[in-house]
């Protein structure tokens, strides 16, 4: 472990907003001053968010609100790179049903294509994407356009979403539907997808960028597929178990609590035999099992889990959860 902190070896953090920086309306704690204390840093600061249902105005005024700092440049959803996708798909001019907000058909039409909102209106496409106000009509006349054979492109398919009284259901529940009226399979334009992160990170100029998530099989995965360093937090939807259990695409670099640790210096994993260690924490596989020395409060205990456990499935494709000693 060096003295320095950990957000000293990037340029940019891209961060998730559902999880990290709020759940629901209001902020998890300690993230607005994590996110301020960016500027004394000199590090570059953008948002990536799967949330298709807001503009990035709308997402900036939002975190403003919240006391954080945020400008509708330093926003990047999967709204855009859904429309984005979708004109490679269709010609010009092509009608195209929106399932989900009045701003993801602002992002069609910028693209020249013209939104329409029933499968009455013969469209050579569908794009869905989260809108709360979304219901089993609007869900039933995307299915009926896609079973007609019209594209489809899903701005995400995360299937859950943080808010202030829980987890409630994501877009890719949504997606889900439709897919078991269809069988039809979507094209995925937000996170996991590199796009977003790649045009996130040069819009900011970043060469080495951090992407900081709460979820692996969206922001892990993505900044990953990026090929970009990433830091699991531990305030929204996965948990130090997921985690050590994760597939290999989905493993973070770091394991942090909060965004607060980006401005501690992280904690060294030392392998020593067949045994890992952190701090005052060990673990070592046995006989396929995951032996613990530590308090399981104590997240060095899980740093040195993971690393454990990882090196001993380096080439996980599903999920594989250890038995866990003592």
């Amino acid at each position: 472990m060096t003295d320095a902190p950990l957000i000293s070896g990037y340029d940019a953090l891209l961060s998730d907003l559902d999880g990290v920086v709020y759940a629901g309306p209001g902020a998890i704690t300690g993230a607005v001053e994590a996110l301020d204390k960016l500027a004394e840093t000199g590090t570059a600061l953008g948002y990536i968010t799967n949330n298709a249902s807001r503009s990035p105005e709308e997402v900036a005024a939002h975190l403003r609100s919240l006391g954080a700092p945020a400008a509708p440049g330093q926003v990047f959803g999967s709204a855009w790179a859904g429309a984005l996708l979708l004109a490679r798909q269709v010609p010009a001019g092509s009608r195209v049903l929106v399932t989900g907000s009045h701003f993801l058909a602002e992002m069609v039409e910028e693209q020249g294509l013209v939104p329409v909102r029933s499968a009455a209106d013969d469209p050579a496409a569908v794009i869905q994407g989260f809108d709360p106000s979304v219901g089993w009509k609007d869900l039933a006349e995307a299915s009926f356009a896609i079973a007609r054979g019209a594209v489809w492109v899903a701005t995400n398919t995360d299937m859950t979403i943080p808010r202030d009284r829980g987890i409630a259901p994501g877009n890719g529940a949504l997606v889900a539907a439709v897919q078991a009226a269809t069988g039809a399979e979507p094209l995925v334009a937000g996170k996991p997808e590199a796009t977003l992160f790649e045009a996130a990170a040069a819009s900011l100029g970043a060469r080495r960028p951090l992407v900081v998530g709460d979820r692996l099989d969206t922001d892990i995965l993505g900044g990953n597929n990026a090929g970009m360093d990433t830091a699991a937090v531990l305030t929204g939807v996965d948990t130090v178990e997921s985690i050590l259990a994760a597939r290999t695409a989905e493993r973070p670099r770091y394991l942090l609590a909060d965004l607060g640790e980006l401005y501690l210096p992280y904690p060294a994993v030392t392998a020593d035999g067949g045994a890992f260690r952190c701090g005052k924490s060990a673990a070592v596989v046995e006989s396929g099992r995951l032996r613990l020395s530590g308090s399981r409060d104590n997240l060095d205990t899980w740093r040195c889990a993971c690393a454990a456990w990882w090196q001993a499935n380096p080439e996980a494709d599903t999920v594989r959860r250890p038995e866990l000693v003592p």
